[in-house]
């Protein structure tokens, strides 16, 4: 039957076609056109997922993260130089801010001249030692001589040869030296205990000289703050004249060269995700045009809902169950990273390939050395222990051998 149309005729003459509905054979074909797209999206989703969505989880909450190296004092001081500003790279080493020397240059002085003069006086104690050595054989002797004397005076006393007032003053002399042996032996034990098994750098008081004075210069030494590690400079807020206090942070140096991602990982993504595995990672900095590698390294031990300051109590009220995210670090090949570096805090897109699953969901071992570390502080202590050794020896051993050549 031929489809017919109809017309209307308004009141003003004009004729307004009415359309009709379709036939049902032409909605039938829409329908099932529509229904083969479906098909062939859901069959193209499952190929998709099959061939690859499966291996690969991917996230755009990460963002790059690194060690901010803080610059505090630890003395007391006024700040006089400041050597570095935000952005400047610095090396290690590198003088950063200095502080009023004056008050911590006096204080090693006193130290110096401290230690000099207990060096001395316990060059003294071993000097009184030897002293009382050598009155205790003097005392000794003259011990034996009026023993003998009273021996030989009371023989002759006994024959009548002497009177009984002369053997009297003989039993005197001895006694007199028997209580001077005696105390010669008291001084002797008195002063042997103030230096025995010692020698003078292991004198307790030598000892607690040094220590002084190792201070007195740690604190001169530390009013210079220096750059524990080679990167650039951020945050400062320290300003010439500013009185800082020990733990004040003024700067921060960041080396950029040792950054890494921290992606957070929905709890439905990490089933299959291994420490090891190869990472792709994008910065929203250089639009996708720039890819870095890198490799899983750590995988979080907790969420951020768990380490926070008020953890969720789940237990009490209302609960609604919300995806929880995991951080994962990932470590950067420094591939690319001096062409094209990464800053603190940008946004990054990670993609994970987890073909290999081989690897441990957590470590296995212990760190046989130390993540970060600097050794810009390792001499100043074994300068300090330089200065003390040639004070000793300036007032110790070789001001004893020069008097001895004066005499």
């Amino acid at each position: 039957m031929a489809e017919m149309h109809t017309t209307t005729e308004q009141a003003d003459g004009n004729v307004k076609p009415v359309s009709r509905p379709p036939r049902p054979g032409k909605r039938r074909l829409m329908l099932l056109i529509l229904f083969a797209v479906v098909v062939l999206a859901v069959v193209a989703f499952g190929v998709y997922y099959w061939l690859y969505g499966q291996f690969y989880e991917n996230t755009d909450d990460a963002y790059v993260n690194g060690n901010l190296v803080q610059i505090t004092p630890q003395v007391t001081g006024t700040v006089t130089t400041i050597a570095a500003d935000d952005g400047d790279l610095v090396k290690q080493g590198q003088v950063l801010v200095q502080l009023d020397p004056s008050d911590t240059i006096v204080t090693q002085q006193s130290a110096e001249a401290n230690l000099a003069n207990v060096v001395r006086q316990v060059r003294g104690l071993y000097s009184n030692v030897d002293n009382y050595k050598a009155l205790f054989n003097t005392r000794k002797i003259e011990l034996q001589r009026a023993k003998d004397d009273y021996d030989r005076r009371a023989s002759l006393a006994h024959d009548g040869a002497i009177s009984q007032e002369e053997l009297s003053h003989a039993r005197d002399t001895l006694t007199s030296a028997e209580e001077a042996l005696s105390s010669a032996q008291h001084q002797l034990n008195t002063t042997s205990a103030l230096v025995d098994d010692t020698t003078i750098s292991s004198h307790p008081d030598v000892k607690a000289a040094a220590a002084r004075l190792r201070q007195a210069y740690l604190d001169r030494v530390r009013s210079t703050m220096v750059a524990p590690v080679t990167g650039y400079v951020a945050k400062r807020s320290v300003q010439v004249g500013s009185r800082v206090q020990p733990g004040t942070p003024l700067m921060a140096v960041v080396p950029l060269d040792q950054i890494w991602i921290d992606a957070n990982f929905k709890e439905t993504q990490l089933m299959k995700m291994r420490i090891g595995q190869p990472v792709e990672i994008d910065a929203d900095l250089y639009g996708g045009t720039v890819a870095y590698h890198g490799k899983v390294e750590s995988l979080g031990v907790g969420t951020g809902s768990a380490f926070s300051l008020l953890p969720a109590q789940n237990a009490s009220g209302n609960w609604i169950k919300i995806v929880q995210r995991l951080p994962v670090r990932i470590r950067l090949d420094p591939e690319h990273l001096d062409k094209y570096p990464l800053r603190i805090g940008l946004s990054t897109n990670v993609t994970v390939d987890l073909h290999d699953e081989n690897g441990p969901v957590l470590a296995p071992h212990p760190q046989d050395k130390p993540r970060f570390a600097t050794d810009v502080y390792d001499h100043q202590l074994a300068e300090a222990d330089n200065l003390v050794a040639r004070i000793i020896h300036e007032n110790g051993e070789q001001a004893r051998a020069a008097g001895l050549g004066q005499n």
